[in-house]
């Protein structure tokens, strides 16, 4: 299952909205995770940008051993092609990531808060994502 960033800030800030929710889906959901540099960076920025140590979330994901998965220069490529294809959305470059995670590792599933943006979203063979936590 792909990570986004927006449970991830959520699990660590407990005044953040989604905080609950969040923290109670890691119990269920933290083994199956993966992620990317990229969502990691923007989680970074999030929480530092919150006043908290910009080191939370890599500490978080390390003490969790969930993968961070980073992209060679093909599925950098494929990056290139999402971002083109979602412009209108917008999607951002940590988004294009996972999907580009996803078509690698055949992932169905992604942990995430934008619920827009990935029903919106399509793997390579055409088919959605199945969001979390469900709404």
């Amino acid at each position: 299952m792909l990570l986004d960033t927006g449970p991830l800030v959520a699990a660590l800030d407990a005044r953040d909205a989604s905080h609950k929710r969040c923290a109670e889906a890691w119990l269920v959901l933290v083994d199956r995770c993966l992620t990317t540099q990229a969502v990691v960076t923007e989680a970074c920025h999030l929480v530092a940008r919150g006043r908290a140590s910009a080191a939370l979330p890599v500490e978080f994901l390390l003490a969790a051993e969930i993968p961070i998965v980073g992209l060679d220069l093909q599925q950098h490529q494929y990056v290139a092609h999402i971002l083109r294809r979602y412009a209108d959305l917008p999607m951002d470059y940590a988004d294009a990531t996972l999907v580009a995670l996803a078509d690698a590792h055949r992932l169905e599933s992604v942990f995430t808060l934008d619920r827009r943006g990935f029903a919106a979203y399509r793997r390579a063979n055409g088919i959605g994502f199945r969001i979390l936590p469900e709404a």
